[in-house]
C-alpha cells in the first residue's frame, strides 16, 4: 500500500490504516459500477427482443445509461462540495436504488421509455459515485503509482461485469433463440402475452439490486471511509496555480477530457455491442451471450498485467501508447474479418482497453490542485463518450452493416495514441507529473 505523504510508513500508523480501509470500501464500490454498467449488454439485445426495437433504438440502452453522466457530473461535483467525498458515495448508491426500482414498473408495462428512465437514474447515481471514487482512488497515494491502484479497482470493477451478464443472461435471455423464431409465426394476442412474459423477467434481479444498493448505501454512511481535502494544496502546486482562474486555463485537462470522452466510448461499444454482433453474425444468442465476459475477461487480464508493470517496467504513459495501438490493430482485425474471428478481435479489444482509463485518469488531474473536483466532474462527463459512440455505432450499423460500423473505433483511438504521445504534456509543468498532493483529512 502506497504511503500518504506527510505520514510515517509504519504499518500501526492509523492514516496507513484509514487508507488501507479505503481502498477496500472503495473496491467495493467499483464492483458494483461493473455489475450494474456491464448488464446493459445483456439489456441491449434483451430489450430490442421485448420492445421490439431496430438497431438504433436498441443502443439507447447505452445512450440512456451514459448520457446522465454528461448532464450530471456538474450537479454531482456540487453536490460533493456541499456533502463530502463519503456522504456522496452513499447518497449515489441511493440514487441508484431508485433508477433499478423504476425496472419494475417498466417491466410489469413493457414501456421502453420507463427502461430508459431507470437506466438514466441509475447512470446518475453512478456520476455521483465516479465522481467522488476515481479521483479518490488516485489521490490516495503517488501519482506514479496512480495508474497501478486504479488497475485494481478495474479489476474489482471488470470481475463484477463479467459475472453480471452470464447472470442477468441466463434469466432475461433464457431460450431467446427459439422464443424470436416462434415470434415470427405467433398471432399478434399471443405474441404480445409472450413478450410480456419476456419483459417480467428482469422484475426479481432487480429488486434484489434495490436491496443490495440500499443496504450498501446505510452501510458506507456509517463506514470509517476517511475525507480527503482537495481544497488545499502543496507548495509546488499552489505556486504553479497561482494565476489559474479557471479549469479551462489546463490544456492537458480538456485534452484529456475529451481523450477519455473516446476512450469510454470505445470501450462501451465494444462490450455492450458484441452480443448483438455476434448474433449478426449468426451466432446464437445462447452462446453470444458469454461474449461481454470475454471482453471483460481481456480487460482483466490487461489490469493484472498493469498491477505487476505500472511504474517498475513501464510508465503510464508508455501503457496508454501502446494500448492505443493495439486497439487500431484490433478494430482492423475485427473489419476485415467475419464470423467467430471477427468477434474474437471486438473481445480483444477489452485487453486494448484495459490501460488506458488508469492511464489516462492520472495524467489528466496532474497539477490541478484546487481545481481537483471540478477537473473530476469533466472527466466524468466524458463518460457520456459511451452514450454517443454506440448510438453513432448502432446508426452506421443500420445504414452500412454492423461489421463496417467498426470503422468507427479506428480515429477514436488514433487520437488516444496521440494523448498518449504529446497532449498529456500541454501546458503541464512538468514537476507536478509526479507529485501527490492532498493530504487525508483528519
Amino acid at each position: 500500500m502506497a504511503n500518504i505523504p506527510g505520514t510515517a510508513t509504519s504499518s500501526g500508523n492509523p492514516n496507513s490504516d484509514k487508507s488501507s480501509k479505503a481502498i477496500l470500501i472503495i473496491g467495493a464500490l467499483f464492483f458494483i459500477f461493473g455489475f450494474v454498467t456491464w448488464m446493459n449488454s445483456v439489456l441491449i439485445p434483451y430489450l430490442k427482443l421485448a420492445c421490439e426495437l431496430n438497431n438504433f433504438e436498441s443502443y439507447l440502452v447505452a445512450f440512456a445509461f451514459y448520457i446522465s453522466y454528461l448532464v450530471m457530473a456538474i450537479p454531482s461535483a456540487w453536490l460533493l462540495k456541499k456533502t463530502g467525498f463519503k456522504n456522496g458515495m452513499s447518497v449515489g448508491l441511493g440514487i441508484m436504488a431508485v433508477g433499478a426500482l423504476i425496472f419494475i414498473p417498466a417491466a410489469l408495462s413493457r414501456t421502453y421509455v420507463l427502461f430508459l428512465l431507470g437506466l438514466f437514474v441509475q447512470g446518475t447515481g453512478l456520476a455521483v459515485l465516479q465522481t467522488a471514487s476515481n479521483p479518490y482512488i488516485t489521490i490516495l497515494g503517488p501519482a506514479e503509482s496512480a495508474a497501478k491502484r486504479i488497475s485494481i479497482m478495474g479489476i474489482c470493477n471488470k470481475v463484477a461485469g463479467a459475472i453480471a451478464p452470464i447472470i442477468l443472461g441466463a434469466i432475461a435471455l433464457k431460450d431467446a433463440d427459439g422464443l424470436k423464431a416462434r415470434l415470427t409465426t405467433m398471432p399478434s394476442a399471443e405474441k404480445v402475452n409472450e413478450l410480456n412474459q419476456l419483459a417480467h423477467r428482469v422484475i426479481t434481479p432487480y429488486i434484489v439490486i434495490v436491496v443490495i444498493l440500499m443496504i450498501l448505501a446505510i452501510l458506507v454512511s456509517f463506514s470509517t471511509l476517511p475525507e480527503i481535502d482537495t481544497d488545499h494544496e502543496d507548495e509546488t502546486v499552489a505556486a504553479a496555480n497561482t494565476n489559474k482562474t479557471s479549469i479551462f486555463q489546463f490544456p492537458h485537462l480538456l485534452l484529456g477530457v475529451f481523450t477519455l470522452f473516446l476512450y469510454v466510448g470505445v470501450e462501451v461499444l465494444a462490450g455492450d455491442s458484441i452480443i448483438s454482433y455476434g448474433a449478426s453474425q449468426g451466432i446464437p444468442l445462447s452462446t453470444a451471450k458469454f461474449f461481454t465476459t470475454c471482453t471483460l475477461l481481456g480487460m482483466i487480464i490487461g489490469y493484472i498485467t498493469g498491477i505487476i508493470c505500472i511504474p517498475k517496467y513501464f510508465k503510464q504513459e508508455q501503457a496508454l501508447k501502446v494500448s492505443a495501438v493495439l486497439g487500431v490493430v484490433f478494430s482492423l482485425g475485427a473489419v476485415f474479418t467475419s464470423g467467430y474471428v471477427s468477434v474474437l478481435f471486438i473481445a480483444l479489444l477489452g485487453l486494448a482497453n484495459s490501460l488506458l482509463w488508469p492511464a489516462i485518469w492520472p495524467l489528466a488531474i496532474a497539477g490541478l490542485g484546487r481545481f481537483t473536483k471540478i477537473g473530476s466532474s469533466f472527466m466524468i462527463m466524458a463518460i457520456g463518450g459511451g452514450a454517443l459512440i454506440p448510438l453513432a455505432y448502432g446508426r452506421l450499423a443500420d445504414a452500412f452493416t454492423p461489421t463496417h460500423a467498426y470503422w468507427l473505433l479506428v480515429p477514436c483511438y488514433l487520437f488516444i495514441l496521440y494523448y498518449g504521445i504529446k497532449g498529456h504534456t500541454i501546458g503541464l509543468n512538468g514537476n507536478l507529473k509526479v507529485k501527490n498532493t492532498f493530504p487525508i483529512a483528519e
